[in-house]
């Protein structure tokens, strides 16, 4: 069962592949803990579109902090060198699937729910 062009999903990169996954790209800035590179079964690791550490340390993962997480994140993408990122990844979108991958715990709260955000704009 394969993805759709123009769909992007978002999952930890401690679960399995799937089979519809389509393109896979890590989208954090560090490799994560305990994963062999080869396991990840990655098509690209895509640090740049990851939030800087500034920005990654001021909100520390913290709910009430998301929504101008989420705005800062947003201006970040928009300057080089992460909107250049942020063009391979809509081209990855728009030839088919495309699964984002993290470390994060809560994907929800996350960098990547945003990145799944502007990529569907």
């Amino acid at each position: 069962m394969g993805g759709r062009r123009g769909e992007v999903r978002q999952r930890r990169v401690y679960e399995a592949p799937e089979a519809g996954d389509g393109v896979r790209v890590l989208v954090d800035r560090l490799w994560p803990r305990g994963v062999a590179k080869d396991a990840a079964r990655l098509d690209e690791w895509c640090k740049d579109v990851a939030p800087s550490k500034e920005l990654r340390t001021w909100y520390g993962h913290r709910a009430e902090r998301y929504e101008e997480f989420a705005e800062r994140y947003r201006a970040e993408l928009a300057v080089s060198p992460a909107a250049e990122a942020l063009g391979r990844l809509r081209g990855y979108a728009a030839a088919g699937p495309l699964t984002l991958l993290t470390a994060t715990k809560d994907v929800e709260l996350s960098h990547v729910a945003v990145l799944v955000e502007v990529l569907g704009e």
